[in-house]
């Protein structure tokens, strides 16, 4: 006794919308939690090895002293100075012709931290990048 004719049994559906709605929720969530930093970088160049037919012509460094009580002298010569401007000018003519001189910090074991940092500066002001240190070791 089939009571229901001439209906047809329905034929299951899988509904994709509310898949597709859990997906993107997930998605969101993760790209809510997922941390995108950048960390902070240092920039060094690195040297480079290079063969033997390509010799690289050396420039005469520029030596920079200061001692206890800041007194600063570039190549052997007492220097003074009354702003960073001067001693960066003091460098520019000590490097004469040179583009991008070796600059050579010669400090004193008791200067302060600051003396080495001013050289330091005067030579970025000059456009120099190019800043050693000596050290002398006790035998």
């Amino acid at each position: 006794m089939n009571f229901r004719r001439g209906h047809d049994r329905e034929t299951p559906e899988i509904n994709l919308i509310p898949m597709i709605d859990v997906l993107l929720v997930i998605l969101i969530f993760l790209m809510v939690t997922t941390s995108y930093g950048k960390f902070s970088e240092l920039q060094i160049n690195l040297p480079q090895a290079a063969g033997a037919g390509s010799a690289v012509p050396v420039s005469k460094p520029i030596t920079v002293a200061v001692d206890t009580n800041e007194y600063y002298a570039i190549d052997g010569k007492r220097v003074t100075f009354k702003n960073l401007g001067e001693f960066a000018q003091a460098l520019r003519l000590a490097a004469s012709n040179e583009p991008d001189p070796v600059i050579v910090i010669n400090a004193d074991a008791k200067a302060s931290h600051q003396s080495v940092i001013a050289i330091m500066e005067a030579a970025r002001q000059a456009g120099y990048g190019r800043i050693t240190f000596t050290t002398r070791s006790d035998k």
